[in-house]
C-alpha cells in the first residue's frame, strides 16, 4: 500500500506493453505507480490532493489526452502532467503547452528524460 505522503506517477496509456514497461521501470526506480489504460479509468481510480504527477498518452481511443486535460476545468490543479505520443506534431505540442503540461515526451519514450521531466514535475507541485 502507497502511503498517503508518497507521490504517486498516475500513468495512463491505452497501449498495455507501454503501460507495463513504464511501470516497470518506474518503480524500479523506487516510485510508487498507479496505471490505467484510459482516462475513464484514471478519472475514477485517482484520489484528488495526492502529491503525484500524470503521464498521460495523447492518441487515445474516445477522448483524446488533450481533449481530457481541457475538459478538466481546474480539476487536476496540483497534478503537473508529462505528455507522451508516438506522433508528436507542433500543433499538438503548442496545445499541449496551452493546457499547461510540464513535460512533452515521444515515443519512444527514453528513460533519462522521463525522469528528469517526473522529478521537475514532482518539484514543482
Amino acid at each position: 500500500m502507497v502511503e498517503a505522503s508518497e507521490p504517486i506517477i498516475y500513468l495512463v496509456d491505452d497501449d498495455e506493453a507501454v503501460r507495463d514497461s513504464l511501470k516497470l521501470l518506474l518503480e524500479a526506480h523506487g516510485m510508487a505507480v498507479e496505471d490505467y489504460p484510459s482516462t475513464d479509468e484514471f478519472a475514477r481510480g485517482h484520489q484528488r490532493g495526492r502529491n503525484g504527477c500524470l503521464i498521460l498518452d495523447h492518441h487515445l481511443p474516445g477522448t483524446s489526452g488533450l481533449d481530457f486535460l481541457a475538459a478538466q476545468d481546474g480539476a487536476l490543479t496540483g497534478l503537473p502532467v508529462i505528455m507522451i505520443t508516438g506522433r508528436g506534431d507542433p500543433a499538438i505540442r503548442a496545445r499541449a503547452e496551452q493546457l499547461g503540461v510540464r513535460a512533452f515526451l515521444e515515443k519512444p519514450v527514453s528513460l533519462e528524460p522521463l525522469l528528469a521531466s517526473i522529478r521537475q514535475a514532482l518539484g514543482q507541485a
